[in-house]
């Protein structure tokens, strides 16, 4: 039977929607004439009245000139998430030895080194033409797909994206640690854990990264450490409630994390109560 392997990326990279919409032509008609009106007008009147003028249309001409950059830079974002987008397609594509039914408008691939190759192209090329923040974005998505190319390389790459700061930096500094920790390197990917853990983003929960930490150590045999991570994640998570003071379903990295905590430590694992989800038809509660 074909496989059929599909790669998961953070909601914030998501292919955006694209709606069909024709190609306009930006024009300014504005910034084109106001030079000329000025100058015309300007000729009528004499000494400090026409340096007023002047000065009066070169702020409009400011105006407009500011009013034609934004409009350019917002058509230049737009086409840059748009390509941005369709490599992401690219790297989301399926992993098949089966044909293509006829018709059918699926991007797919026979091994997962050409998924990979043909992302690396299409991420660069946006790195390339586009400016930040899109820029930014494809060089950690070519760093990420070049993981199974030329893994030293890609490291490389992460660690310098790893430095710069907001989402960007996060998510690379995440796929830093995991690639260190998939290379043997335990220490160095336990080390970027630890201080994602210790840094406010939006784009990873703090569950995840302190997860993937007492993971680490569990393998390192330090369990007291291990078993701290894993009660807390789910600890908190038992005790979540919603807006209306509701419990609400613990995630699965926290059912997970109690999980693994009663292997290390099971009397710590029984402190870790159920949450009571009240049923949306009335009746008892339901479990997990």
């Amino acid at each position: 039977m074909a496989t059929r392997k599909k790669r998961q990326t953070p909601q914030q990279f998501q292919a955006p929607v694209q709606e069909t919409k024709s190609k306009t032509v930006f024009q300014d008609e504005f910034q084109t004439n106001v030079g000329r009106r000025v100058e015309d007008f300007g000729n009528r009147v004499e000494g400090s009245g026409k340096k007023f003028l002047y000065g009066l249309g070169a702020l409009a001409l400011l105006a407009a000139l500011i009013g034609a950059f934004y409009a350019y830079n917002r058509r230049a974002n737009a086409e840059a998430q748009t390509a941005l987008g369709k490599a992401i397609e690219t790297s989301q594509a399926l992993v098949t030895s089966s044909p293509v039914p006829t018709g059918a408008n699926v991007k797919t691939f026979k091994t997962e080194r050409e998924r990979a190759e043909a992302s690396v192209r299409e991420f660069q090329a946006v790195a390339d033409k586009y400016g930040n923040p899109a820029q930014e974005k494809a060089k950690y998505f070519v760093a990420v797909n070049k993981l199974s190319l030329e893994r030293a390389a890609a490291v490389q790459e992460l660690e310098a994206l790893s430095k710069t700061s907001g989402e960007v930096g996060a998510l690379s500094k995440f796929a830093l640690a995991q690639a260190k920790n998939a290379d043997g390197k335990s220490d160095e990917a336990a080390a970027l854990f630890a201080e994602l853990a210790q840094t406010d983003n939006s784009i990873i929960a703090k569950d995840t990264v302190n997860f993937e930490l007492a993971k680490i150590y569990e393998k390192q045999g330090k369990s007291t450490e291990a078993a701290d991570l894993y009660f807390n994640i789910a600890k908190t998570a038992s005790e979540a409630k919603d807006s209306d003071g509701k419990a609400v379903r613990m995630s699965q990295t926290a059912r997970e994390a109690r999980q693994k905590l009663e292997a290390i430590n099971p009397e710590r694992a029984k402190e870790i109560k159920e949450p009571e989800i009240e049923s949306p038809f009335g009746g008892a509660p339901l479990g997990m």
